[in-house]
């Protein structure tokens, strides 16, 4: 849209534009497009892997997550534990559950399924064991941000961009550190966000295909007759209903496995599916059909509601697959106990799907009247703004003591995410809503929805006890948001020499300011231990203490 691009002669072209001509013709290319992606997964790998075992404690709610997830894994559901068993379970001694006392928990178990994949591997008595799941993940949503990306601007250097930051951010790097379940989510509703992005482009191909077989075969609507009584090709009115859509299911399946870590991967479902149905009628206008909106939403739609929801309610169900396997978990006999199976025509229903429908209520009330006061809360509408990061582990101690060399030391895992990432994020992402009001951008509407998913559910619950780690949900369409400004402002090969030098400086600049603030910060990330005037160095606002 807007004025067309006039592509300039070769005598005006920077020497930026001439040397990306040499290099994109020349062999030293494919090596570069391999190479991006291999180094910036190296650098994910180290700042995710490196002493990941440190410390040898269990941090913030990790107390419950590493524990849940090795009682699940020997009895299928989540067993309780005796007061002070974190001093025994740090110590090696991680059998002391209670078999036949199963515990209450607030969120469903596949996310504890992932970390019980690593307690498998490497033993709860070590510490790698407890978060190496959870690192892999973070590692992986590296990966797939810069395949996103990509996929959406057909650059290598936009998709390193995207890839760069998500490898070196805080948040990105601490929630990756911790056996905690967010970053399960995010990668999963991020896989979900990939599917539906590859469901965009397969879609449009196969409606494309059904209206030229249709107008082939002369089997569309009434035709209108053209000037001097020729006949017109016919005139479509709502097009087909696509319902074999393999990416929409594999969508489905994706977010039905971040609902079954936590609830909060419903909320993808819900805007990815709106994104499907606004993508869909998008398409159908473009082919010109004459009801394109209500082909859409009252024909199309239903169809999609039937390829996503049901997939994803049963991908949940599935996995609390332990749970209803086993006969210990917690309600895993409600009915039978209190005699509150369901009567009349609800009596055929299972009693294991009675009692858990009685389990999710009762986690959806404990959830939702969770207003217990916490230090380091923190609303939704100070999340933008990087106002009370999450401290997970915090130990101060004095010279000589643990090898303090200084008066006093200081070890600290805290969700602080680069501020120069965060704040430049959030400032794009108010961008990305002027381009997609004014230029009706595809890429700026994708970028919105998921962001959408992860942050405007929360403004429901803004009195519930909520944290900042939460953002990890949405960092990564965030980080998206930001490649595609860094587009717009890098340019193109058209456009004036003098913006294009001004562009890529400015990007190249901040890449630079993004990577000192990452090493600078770093060690209050993976719990280094520094003298305590340097910690204080890192304490820009007061509410980050």
């Amino acid at each position: 849209r807007g004025r067309p691009r006039v592509r300039r002669p070769p005598s005006e072209w920077t020497r930026l534009d001439r040397w990306w001509l040499r290099f994109s013709s020349s062999r030293w290319r494919p090596w570069w497009d391999r190479a991006a992606p291999i180094l910036i997964l190296a650098l994910a790998a180290f700042t995710r892997l490196w002493r990941l075992g440190e410390p040898h404690s269990l941090v913030f709610d990790e107390t419950y997550y590493v524990k849940d997830s090795w009682t699940l894994m020997h009895l299928g559901y989540e067993a309780s534990w005796p007061q002070n068993a974190d001093v025994q379970f740090n110590a090696g001694s991680v059998n002391g559950y209670a078999a036949g006392n199963p515990e209450f928990v607030a969120h469903p178990p596949f996310g504890k399924w992932l970390i019980s994949v690593g307690l498998a591997v490497f033993g709860a008595q070590n510490s790698v064991g407890w978060r190496i799941s959870t690192a892999v993940l973070g590692i992986l949503a590296v990966a797939l941000v810069y395949v996103i990306a990509h996929r959406m601007f057909h650059s290598t250097l936009i998709a390193s961009v995207a890839g760069l930051l998500m490898a070196v951010d805080g948040t990105a790097i601490v929630m990756s550190r911790v056996a905690l379940l967010d970053n399960s989510v995010m990668f999963l509703a991020l896989l979900a966000f990939w599917f539906v992005l590859i469901d965009r482009g397969w879609a449009a191909r196969r409606l494309e295909r059904a209206l030229v077989g249709r107008a082939g075969h002369g089997r569309s609507e009434p035709s209108m007759a053209g000037p001097e009584g020729a006949r017109a090709a016919p005139a479509p009115r709502y097009g087909p209903a696509l319902w074999w859509r393999p990416w929409l299911l594999a969508a489905a399946a994706a977010v039905g496995l971040a609902s079954g870590t936590k609830w909060t991967g419903l909320y993808f479902l819900a805007f990815f599916a709106c994104y499907v149905v606004v993508v869909d009628m998008a398409a159908r206008r473009r082919h010109g059909l004459r009801h394109w909106l209500s082909g859409a939403v009252a024909k199309q739609g239903p169809v999609t509601f039937l390829v996503m929801v049901p997939l994803a309610l049963a991908t949940y169900i599935a996995t609390w697959a332990g749970w209803i396997a086993t006969s210990g978990g917690y309600y895993r006999h409600w009915a039978q106990a209190v005699g509150g199976a369901w009567q009349g025509t609800l009596a055929w229903v299972p009693l294991w799907f009675q009692n858990l429908w009685h389990y999710q209520v009762a986690m959806y009330d404990y959830s939702i009247n969770l207003h217990v006061p916490h230090p380091y809360e923190s609303g939704p509408l100070r999340w933008l703004f990087l106002w009370r990061p999450t401290s997970m582990y915090y130990v101060q101690t004095a010279h000589g003591q643990a090898g303090c060399p200084a008066v006093q030391c200081a070890r600290e895992i805290t969700e602080l995410g680069n501020p120069f990432i965060w704040w430049v994020g959030t400032a794009c992402m108010a961008y990305l809503v002027y381009r997609l009001v004014r230029y009706r951008s595809w890429r700026a509407g994708a970028i919105l929805t998921g962001f959408g998913a992860g942050y405007l559910p929360w403004l429901l619950y803004i009195n519930r006890t909520i944290f900042e780690f939460y953002t990890i949900a949405y960092e990564p369409y965030m980080i998206l948001g930001i490649a595609a400004v860094a587009a717009i402002v890098i340019g193109r090969p058209a456009d004036p020499p003098r913006r294009r030098r001004i562009g890529l400086r400015l990007v190249a600049g901040y890449l630079g300011i993004v990577c000192a603030a990452s090493i600078f910060f770093w060690p209050i990330w993976v719990a280094a231990r520094i003298p305590l005037w340097y910690w204080n160095l890192h304490m820009w606002l007061p509410s980050w203490r």
